[in-house]
């Protein structure tokens, strides 16, 4: 689909007006989930954008995962970098194919979408502006050799903004990591808000609404900002 070799599923907005551009959420699911899993996250927000739920290429358990992993916390490089580009690919694509408005490109994941979250935020790749990163971390090796100009998340509310959340109870990536990952944000001069909450490696209902409401609230002013 859209000339790529990820899978998805996509949502258009209820209404959609010729000549109008609207709002796009790439959705990146967990280790061993599928492109499904996190849809229901996004109702009530998919009235009003493009959501692309995207499936991750290697078969994984009962579904897929978009990279492999050498060690804990260690994605396999290769393998990552590869996720990468086919994610950047797949976004550029889909604003060739449809209505999309360049300045509300978000990209919202679990766990290792999270991960693949917040790696395309930092390095600026596709474009992304916002991102939604729920149990995630940033791997060493983005921190310190694939974010290459820190500039691209600075300036006047424009630039990179992130809701991150992570449980204190995570017993499979540890809550610090995603604390750091917030304070590596900040430090690049991304606008941040940092959402912990006391469960485990999954997205309660409150984290789940309360992400949904930063993500309206963020769209709400990049809007005002571009008026």
């Amino acid at each position: 689909m859209l000339g790529t070799p990820m899978h998805c599923e996509i949502r258009r907005p209820l209404r959609e007006e010729a000549g109008r551009t609207y709002p796009a959420v790439f959705i990146l699911h967990g280790i061993g989930s599928d492109e499904r899993d996190m849809l229901p996250l996004a109702e009530g927000i998919d009235r009003e954008c493009f959501v692309f739920a995207i499936r991750g290429p290697l078969p994984h358990g009962p579904g897929f995962a978009y990279f492999t992993i050498e060690g804990y916390g260690k994605p396999d490089r290769e393998a990552f970098e590869k996720s990468v580009r086919e994610l950047t690919e797949f976004i550029d694509a889909a604003r060739e194919e449809y209505p999309l408005d360049p300045e509300l490109s978000y990209v919202l994941g679990f766990s290792q979408g999270a991960i693949l979250a917040l790696t395309l935020g930092v390095s600026g790749a596709a474009g992304v502006r916002g991102i939604v990163a729920l149990a995630g971390y940033l791997p060493d090796f983005v921190k310190q050799e694939q974010v290459q100009d820190h500039g691209t998340l600075l300036g006047d509310g424009t630039g990179l903004s992130a809701f991150i959340s992570h449980g204190r109870a995570d017993a499979v990536l540890p809550f610090a990591w995603g604390r750091d990952a917030a304070d590596f944000l900040r430090g690049a001069g991304a606008r941040v808000v940092f959402w912990p909450h006391g469960e485990g490696h999954y997205v309660p209902e409150e984290n789940a609404q309360a992400s949904m409401r930063w993500l309206a609230e963020d769209m709400a002013r990049r809007r005002a900002l571009t008026r």
